[in-house]
This record gives C-alpha cells, sequence and structure tokens, in this order.
C-alpha cells in the first residue's frame, strides 16, 4: 500500500497522475475529498467495484456512491431532465450525494442490484484534477471498513485496512476540516427526499433549491 504526500491547494500533478494509472489498471486509490476520504474504484468495471466490496468489507446489498467530472457524465451514468439539471447546477461542486435513476451502463454490483445511483461532484480541487485526468466515474465511498466510522485522517485509513484485502494507493493530504459524510438527496420521486444529512443542513439546502 504506497502512500503519496499530496497538497490539498497544489496538489503535485505525479501523484495525481500515478492515482490514475492505479484506476485505469483496476486498482483501489484512497484519496481526499471536501469531506472524508474516499476510496475510488473504476466505477464501470464489476471486477474493481468486486475487489472494493471486499476492501471494505462492505455488505453485497449496500450500494456504492460515486464521483463525476461534471453534470455531462452523469448524463452518461443517470436519467437526467431540465428540472434535475437545474437542481444540480445550483449544488454542484458540494458535499452533496444526489441519488437518480441509473442507466444500463452501471454494473448492478455497484448498486447492489437497486435501480438507483448516488453521485456527486466534491468541492476539492485533488478530485477535480483526478477527475479530469482520468475522465470517467469511479467510486466515491468512505476509506474504511463498512460500519466503522469514516476516515478524516490518514492515520485512520493506515489503521483501517492494515489487513488484506487492501488499496494500492493513499494519497496523503493529513487531516480534513470537514468530518461528516455529504448529504445524501433523492430526487428519483416526485418530491426531495433527505436520507443523510451532512455538512449541508435540511433547511440549508430547501433554502438553495427555493423550496
Amino acid at each position: 500500500m504506497e502512500i503519496l504526500k499530496i497538497n490539498f491547494s497544489n496538489p503535485d500533478i505525479n501523484n495525481i497522475e500515478k492515482a490514475v494509472r492505479v484506476i485505469r489498471l483496476g486498482g483501489a486509490v484512497v484519496y481526499p475529498t471536501d469531506t472524508i476520504y474516499g476510496l475510488g474504484v473504476d466505477a464501470l468495471r464489476v471486477s474493481s467495484v468486486e475487489r472494493l466490496f471486499k476492501i471494505k468489507k462492505r455488505p453485497l446489498n449496500k450500494p456504492v456512491p460515486v464521483m463525476v467530472k461534471d453534470i455531462d457524465m452523469a448524463k452518461e451514468i443517470a436519467f437526467i431532465d431540465d428540472k434535475i439539471e437545474r437542481i444540480l447546477k445550483k449544488i454542484w461542486p458540494g458535499p452533496i450525494t444526489i441519488v437518480l435513476r441509473k442507466r444500463s451502463i452501471v454494473p448492478a454490483t455497484l448498486t447492489a442490484g437497486r435501480n438507483n445511483i448516488g453521485l456527486r461532484i466534491p468541492d476539492c480541487l485533488i478530485c477535480k484534477k483526478i477527475m479530469e485526468i482520468l475522465d470517467a466515474p469511479i467510486t466515491c465511498t468512505s476509506a474504511n471498513i463498512s460500519g466503522e466510522n469514516p476516515s478524516v485522517c490518514v492515520k485512520d485509513v493506515i489503521e483501517a485496512f492494515k489487513n488484506y484485502p487492501r488499496p494500492d494507493l493513499i494519497l496523503d493530504a493529513g487531516c480534513i476540516k470537514h468530518k461528516a459524510p455529504s448529504t445524501v438527496l433523492d430526487l428519483t420521486g416526485t418530491k426531495p427526499k433527505f436520507l443523510r444529512i451532512g455538512p449541508v443542513s435540511k433547511q440549508d439546502l430547501l433554502k438553495i433549491l427555493g423550496i
């Protein structure tokens, strides 16, 4: 498990490129986001997703959220109409995961057999650089063993994954200021539904959306 130091405000492009190569080869990378450390693999490669479940010891009935580069990429893997697109433009990038109807290109393993998928664009320069170079969706689940607290410091990540199987690479940005996973908003129904409250409160999000 290789560990590479990286700076939030001025990330080393060589380390970003190395992380991208690992993901392209089917590997798993731990990377910092604007909320917690995430565990990233190629979201559309079944073998990589299956390995992620083993690394996290995650039950197969728990879906995994995904990071996308922009709304156009989100449209490639989820159904987004004009109304939803207007909402996404108001809240992305940021600490908000949006649940949408998935397209058939998305592996059933990733969504635990469900027809929905959670998508996010973190407000984080490191994530932005990864996505610019990779140009493909990756998983954005917390870098921890399933059921344990999300990791906000690298020492927690290392401790969580001290046993095999474990990630191939960690991008070490130290400790993250935010200590809560993203807010999760389900837009698959006729009305928005809050599935988890995180850094953005229900009241603040409803205000942003004008609801």
